[in-house]
Protein backbone atom coordinates (compact mmCIF):
# COMPACT_ATOMS: atom_id res chain seq x y z
CA UNK A 1 0.00 0.00 0.00
CA UNK A 2 1.14 3.39 -0.22
CA UNK A 3 2.20 5.48 2.79
CA UNK A 4 4.61 4.54 5.08
CA UNK A 5 4.87 1.00 3.95
CA UNK A 6 5.98 2.32 0.85
CA UNK A 7 9.21 0.30 -0.74
CA UNK A 8 12.15 1.72 -2.63
CA UNK A 9 10.78 -0.75 -5.35
CA UNK A 10 7.92 0.20 -7.86
CA UNK A 11 4.24 -1.06 -7.18
CA UNK A 12 3.37 -4.29 -8.70
CA UNK A 13 0.25 -2.64 -8.75
CA UNK A 14 -0.79 0.67 -9.06
CA UNK A 15 -3.94 2.60 -9.80
CA UNK A 16 -4.49 6.70 -9.93
CA UNK A 17 -7.94 8.54 -9.83
CA UNK A 18 -9.32 5.23 -11.53
CA UNK A 19 -13.05 6.18 -12.46
CA UNK A 20 -15.09 3.54 -13.78
CA UNK A 21 -18.86 3.89 -15.44
CA UNK A 22 -21.70 1.51 -16.12
CA UNK A 23 -24.18 3.88 -17.94
CA UNK A 24 -24.72 7.00 -15.30
CA UNK A 25 -24.02 4.62 -12.62
CA UNK A 26 -20.58 5.43 -11.37
CA UNK A 27 -19.24 2.46 -9.78
CA UNK A 28 -15.37 3.44 -8.75
CA UNK A 29 -14.80 7.28 -7.60
CA UNK A 30 -11.32 8.25 -8.22
CA UNK A 31 -9.78 5.19 -6.66
CA UNK A 32 -5.72 6.04 -5.49
CA UNK A 33 -4.40 2.31 -4.93
CA UNK A 34 -0.36 0.89 -4.42
CA UNK A 35 0.59 -2.65 -4.23
CA UNK A 36 3.71 -3.95 -3.11
CA UNK A 37 5.51 -7.36 -4.32
CA UNK A 38 4.46 -10.02 -1.76
CA UNK A 39 1.83 -7.72 -0.22
CA UNK A 40 -1.80 -8.94 0.80
CA UNK A 41 -4.28 -6.84 0.49
CA UNK A 42 -8.12 -7.59 1.57
CA UNK A 43 -10.52 -5.49 0.49
CA UNK A 44 -14.35 -5.41 2.20
CA UNK A 45 -17.52 -3.70 2.03
CA UNK A 46 -21.14 -4.14 1.42
CA UNK A 47 -22.46 -5.42 -1.87
CA UNK A 48 -22.94 -2.90 -4.37
CA UNK A 49 -19.65 -0.87 -3.30
CA UNK A 50 -17.10 -1.51 -5.87
CA UNK A 51 -15.11 -4.14 -4.62
CA UNK A 52 -15.39 -6.67 -7.30
CA UNK A 53 -15.30 -3.92 -9.98
CA UNK A 54 -12.23 -2.84 -8.63
CA UNK A 55 -9.81 -5.85 -8.71
CA UNK A 56 -11.82 -6.69 -12.07
CA UNK A 57 -10.00 -3.29 -13.46
CA UNK A 58 -6.34 -4.99 -12.16
CA UNK A 59 -6.63 -7.31 -15.16
CA UNK A 60 -9.33 -5.17 -17.60
CA UNK A 61 -12.19 -7.69 -17.13
CA UNK A 62 -13.57 -3.96 -16.83
CA UNK A 63 -12.49 -1.20 -18.49
CA UNK A 64 -11.65 2.01 -16.65
CA UNK A 65 -12.93 5.25 -17.97
CA UNK A 66 -10.62 7.77 -16.21
CA UNK A 67 -7.23 7.55 -14.23
CA UNK A 68 -4.91 5.20 -14.69
CA UNK A 69 -4.03 1.25 -13.91
CA UNK A 70 -0.29 -0.20 -14.25
CA UNK A 71 0.58 -3.43 -13.76
CA UNK A 72 4.24 -4.69 -13.09
CA UNK A 73 5.05 -1.56 -15.02
CA UNK A 74 2.46 -1.92 -17.78
CA UNK A 75 -0.38 0.57 -18.24
CA UNK A 76 -3.67 -0.78 -19.52
CA UNK A 77 -5.42 0.81 -21.73
CA UNK A 78 -8.52 0.51 -24.62
CA UNK A 79 -5.83 0.39 -26.98
CA UNK A 80 -3.19 -2.59 -25.72
CA UNK A 81 -2.75 -5.18 -27.78
CA UNK A 82 -0.94 -7.42 -25.24
CA UNK A 83 -3.91 -7.65 -22.71
CA UNK A 84 -3.76 -11.22 -22.54
CA UNK A 85 0.18 -11.27 -21.58
CA UNK A 86 -1.12 -9.42 -18.65
CA UNK A 87 -3.74 -11.70 -17.93
CA UNK A 88 -1.06 -14.23 -18.03
CA UNK A 89 0.66 -12.59 -14.85
CA UNK A 90 -2.42 -11.93 -12.81
CA UNK A 91 -4.20 -15.10 -11.57
CA UNK A 92 -8.21 -14.93 -11.26
CA UNK A 93 -10.18 -16.91 -8.56
CA UNK A 94 -13.95 -16.15 -8.94
CA UNK A 95 -16.86 -17.03 -7.07
CA UNK A 96 -18.61 -19.52 -8.94
CA UNK A 97 -15.47 -21.50 -9.92
CA UNK A 98 -15.49 -20.66 -13.87
CA UNK A 99 -14.13 -24.47 -14.04
CA UNK A 100 -14.71 -26.07 -17.95
CA UNK A 101 -17.27 -28.89 -17.12
CA UNK A 102 -16.23 -30.63 -20.22
CA UNK A 103 -12.41 -31.11 -18.80
CA UNK A 104 -11.13 -33.18 -15.86
CA UNK A 105 -9.64 -30.92 -12.95
CA UNK A 106 -5.70 -32.10 -14.46
CA UNK A 107 -7.49 -30.58 -18.06
CA UNK A 108 -8.76 -27.56 -16.16
CA UNK A 109 -5.06 -26.72 -15.06
CA UNK A 110 -3.22 -27.44 -18.45
CA UNK A 111 -5.58 -25.94 -20.63
CA UNK A 112 -4.16 -22.24 -20.09
CA UNK A 113 -0.46 -23.09 -20.09
CA UNK A 114 -0.62 -25.45 -22.99
CA UNK A 115 -3.26 -23.01 -24.93
CA UNK A 116 -1.81 -19.36 -24.00
CA UNK A 117 1.67 -20.29 -22.98
CA UNK A 118 2.63 -22.96 -25.65
CA UNK A 119 3.81 -25.22 -22.45
CA UNK A 120 4.80 -28.71 -23.70
CA UNK A 121 2.12 -31.37 -22.79
CA UNK A 122 4.38 -32.98 -20.27
CA UNK A 123 5.33 -30.25 -18.51
CA UNK A 124 2.11 -28.43 -18.32
CA UNK A 125 0.57 -31.94 -16.66
CA UNK A 126 3.75 -31.97 -14.33
CA UNK A 127 2.91 -28.19 -12.87
CA UNK A 128 -0.55 -28.95 -12.60
CA UNK A 129 -0.43 -32.42 -10.32
CA UNK A 130 2.47 -30.03 -8.34
CA UNK A 131 -0.51 -27.20 -7.84
CA UNK A 132 -3.51 -29.63 -7.15
CA UNK A 133 -1.09 -31.20 -4.54
CA UNK A 134 0.01 -27.97 -2.98
CA UNK A 135 -4.04 -27.40 -2.74
CA UNK A 136 -4.19 -30.70 -1.11
CA UNK A 137 -6.36 -32.65 -3.93
CA UNK A 138 -3.99 -34.57 -6.20
CA UNK A 139 -5.93 -37.66 -5.91
CA UNK A 140 -9.09 -35.53 -7.88
CA UNK A 141 -7.17 -35.15 -11.11
CA UNK A 142 -9.16 -37.16 -13.13
CA UNK A 143 -12.44 -36.17 -12.05
CA UNK A 144 -14.97 -33.62 -13.49
CA UNK A 145 -16.20 -30.59 -11.99
CA UNK A 146 -19.49 -31.77 -11.51
CA UNK A 147 -18.23 -34.76 -9.15
CA UNK A 148 -16.03 -32.69 -6.67
CA UNK A 149 -17.67 -30.42 -4.13
CA UNK A 150 -17.42 -26.95 -4.30
CA UNK A 151 -14.93 -26.28 -1.93
CA UNK A 152 -13.01 -28.59 -4.31
CA UNK A 153 -13.62 -27.03 -7.22
CA UNK A 154 -12.28 -23.69 -5.82
CA UNK A 155 -8.64 -25.47 -4.97
CA UNK A 156 -9.23 -26.98 -8.87
CA UNK A 157 -9.44 -22.81 -9.69
CA UNK A 158 -6.67 -21.77 -7.29
CA UNK A 159 -4.43 -24.50 -8.72
CA UNK A 160 -5.14 -23.61 -12.40
CA UNK A 161 -4.35 -19.87 -11.48
CA UNK A 162 -1.45 -21.11 -10.23
CA UNK A 163 -0.35 -23.09 -13.13
CA UNK A 164 0.04 -19.52 -15.50
CA UNK A 165 3.33 -18.70 -12.71
CA UNK A 166 0.90 -15.58 -11.58
CA UNK A 167 3.23 -12.57 -10.01
CA UNK A 168 -0.41 -11.73 -8.22
CA UNK A 169 -3.48 -13.29 -7.29
CA UNK A 170 -6.57 -11.84 -7.24
CA UNK A 171 -9.56 -13.30 -5.18
CA UNK A 172 -13.25 -12.21 -6.21
CA UNK A 173 -15.31 -13.66 -2.93
CA UNK A 174 -13.94 -17.08 -3.68
CA UNK A 175 -15.86 -18.41 -0.20
CA UNK A 176 -19.23 -17.03 -0.70
CA UNK A 177 -21.07 -19.79 -2.81
CA UNK A 178 -19.45 -22.35 -0.70
CA UNK A 179 -21.31 -24.13 2.05
CA UNK A 180 -20.29 -23.10 5.45
CA UNK A 181 -18.56 -26.49 6.06
CA UNK A 182 -16.23 -25.98 2.74
CA UNK A 183 -14.95 -22.56 3.23
CA UNK A 184 -12.53 -23.06 5.86
CA UNK A 185 -10.61 -25.64 3.58
CA UNK A 186 -10.47 -23.05 0.67
CA UNK A 187 -9.04 -20.06 2.84
CA UNK A 188 -6.51 -22.91 4.49
CA UNK A 189 -5.69 -23.34 1.06
CA UNK A 190 -5.35 -19.23 0.58
CA UNK A 191 -3.34 -18.76 3.77
CA UNK A 192 -0.85 -21.23 2.25
CA UNK A 193 -0.39 -19.34 -0.36
CA UNK A 194 -0.25 -16.04 1.55
CA UNK A 195 2.89 -17.97 3.63
CA UNK A 196 4.61 -18.24 0.66
CA UNK A 197 4.82 -14.93 0.25
CA UNK A 198 2.24 -14.63 -3.45
CA UNK A 199 1.08 -11.03 -3.95
CA UNK A 200 -2.89 -11.07 -3.25
CA UNK A 201 -5.92 -9.23 -3.58
CA UNK A 202 -8.81 -10.46 -1.57
CA UNK A 203 -12.51 -9.33 -2.02
CA UNK A 204 -14.38 -11.06 0.85
CA UNK A 205 -16.06 -10.80 3.93
CA UNK A 206 -14.33 -12.81 5.91
CA UNK A 207 -12.43 -10.99 8.26
CA UNK A 208 -10.81 -13.59 10.19
CA UNK A 209 -8.57 -14.53 7.31
CA UNK A 210 -8.28 -10.66 6.70
CA UNK A 211 -6.76 -10.14 10.11
CA UNK A 212 -4.92 -13.69 9.99
CA UNK A 213 -2.64 -12.43 6.48
CA UNK A 214 -4.10 -9.03 5.64
CA UNK A 215 -0.84 -6.51 5.31
CA UNK A 216 -3.81 -3.71 4.55
CA UNK A 217 -7.88 -3.68 5.09
CA UNK A 218 -9.57 -1.88 2.69
CA UNK A 219 -13.28 -1.30 2.82
CA UNK A 220 -15.11 0.48 0.28
CA UNK A 221 -18.33 2.09 -0.05
CA UNK A 222 -20.37 3.90 -3.03
CA UNK A 223 -17.32 3.17 -5.15
CA UNK A 224 -14.82 4.80 -3.19
CA UNK A 225 -12.37 3.48 -0.67
CA UNK A 226 -13.44 5.08 2.51
CA UNK A 227 -10.33 3.47 5.12
CA UNK A 228 -7.29 2.02 4.40
CA UNK A 229 -5.31 0.54 7.66
CA UNK A 230 -3.05 -2.63 8.76
CA UNK A 231 -5.23 -5.05 10.61
CA UNK A 232 -4.96 -4.05 14.42
CA UNK A 233 -5.81 -0.29 13.95
CA UNK A 234 -8.67 -1.10 11.43
CA UNK A 235 -10.26 -3.47 13.25
CA UNK A 236 -9.62 -2.43 17.00
CA UNK A 237 -9.92 1.34 16.22
CA UNK A 238 -11.96 2.74 12.63
CA UNK A 239 -11.90 6.43 11.94
CA UNK A 240 -14.32 6.57 9.54
CA UNK A 241 -18.13 5.99 11.54
CA UNK A 242 -18.77 4.12 7.80
CA UNK A 243 -16.69 1.66 8.45
CA UNK A 244 -17.42 0.87 12.70
CA UNK A 245 -21.11 0.41 11.35
CA UNK A 246 -19.60 -2.22 9.00
CA UNK A 247 -18.00 -4.17 10.99
CA UNK A 248 -20.45 -4.25 13.78
CA UNK A 249 -22.54 -6.37 11.42
CA UNK A 250 -20.58 -8.57 10.18
CA UNK A 251 -17.67 -9.36 13.18
CA UNK A 252 -19.05 -11.57 15.60
CA UNK A 253 -18.89 -10.68 18.98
Amino acid sequence: MSGENQKSADPIIRMVGVNKFFGEFQALCDIDLEVNIGERIVICGPSGSGKSTLIRCINRLEAHQSGTVHVDGVELHQHMKDIDKVRSQVGMVFQNFNLFPHLTALENCTAGPMWVNKIPEQEARDAAMKYLTRVHIPEQADKYPAQLSGGQQQRVAIARSLCMNPKVMLFDEPTSALDPEMVAEVLDTMIDLAESGMTMICVTHEMGFAKQVADHVIFMDEGRIIESNKPIPFFENPQSERTRKFLSQVLVH
